[in-house]
């Protein structure tokens, strides 16, 4: 599998790594998650047991993750005690995001679950904003330019009520009504006039807004547990970036009562 060539100059110095010796006080546990995210300048990873995170560690790379990515995951397991070989499953955030991004991600998560024959969890960033929110019914929001928006609903169960689409905001706005909605972002400017998804709230009274964290790492980490639970598990050849492709027809809601 062909990795960024960002990525291929450290990953025999990091495959060197992983045979070391356990340590001599190896952490034991029943299930490890290790989620990671670089769809965006503010990424992060996230380490997992058992549902509970163990650590989290944001990252703000400016010049891009091919160069600090493998050392972060090293530094990361050695402050837990713990080696490649332990981990049983690996997510990633899929997009939509940067494009490099997203393929330095995958490409990561891959790479390291083929080497070990482990499964991998692709976790959309619309759903690990969703996990993130709070309320009935949560609306992702983020930036897809030229007037568009990336949005989808979830309900508080994370289960898609609107599909996850790249369309107008406008259009997406009339879809959602007069419903009782939080939507989401992590740019504090989205839902502000001038943003790329304005919202007056005080003249939509059912309509709430929350900024959640730049780093969607742990929320990552948290919908793979449930990814893992129900079984949606691949295999690392795959796994592919999450596109969003415009809708074939009307944007339709459907509630899951």
């Amino acid at each position: 599998m062909l990795c960024p060539p960002a990525l291929a100059r450290n990953v025999s110095v990091f495959m060197k790594w992983r045979t070391k010796a356990p340590s001599p006080l190896p952490l034991l546990l029943l299930m490890v998650l290790l989620a990671i995210d670089t769809t965006s300048v503010h990424g992060g990873v996230s380490l997992a047991h058992d549902g509970e995170i163990l650590e989290t560690r944001p990252i703000d790379a400016p010049d891009g993750f091919g160069t600090v990515i493998y050392q972060e995951i090293r530094s990361l397991l050695e402050r837990q005690r713990l080696h490649l070989r332990d981990i049983d499953c690996y997510a990633a955030a899929a997009g939509p995001g940067s494009f490099t991004g997203i393929r330095i991600g995958l490409a990561v998560v891959k790479s390291l679950a083929e080497a070990h024959g482990k499964r991998v969890v692709p976790v959309s960033n619309l759903a690990a904003l969703a996990w993130a929110g709070s309320g009935r019914y949560r609306a992702p929001i983020l930036d897809a330019r030229r007037g568009e928006v990336y949005a989808a609903v979830y309900d508080d169960q994370l289960r898609p009520v609107v599909d996850e689409v790249v369309t107008a905001w406008e259009e997406f706005l009339r879809l959602v009504g007069a419903r009782e909605v939080t939507f989401l972002s992590p740019d504090p400017t989205m839902f502000q006039p001038g943003g790329a998804a304005p919202i007056a709230t005080e003249s939509h009274s059912r309509y709430r807004t929350a900024t959640v964290s730049t780093c969607l790492a742990e929320a990552v980490a948290q919908v793979a547990v449930a990814r893992l639970a129900e079984g949606k598990v691949m295999p690392p050849e795959a796994v592919d970036a999450n596109y969003i492709r415009r809708p074939d027809a009307e944007l339709k809601w459907k509630d899951p009562d």
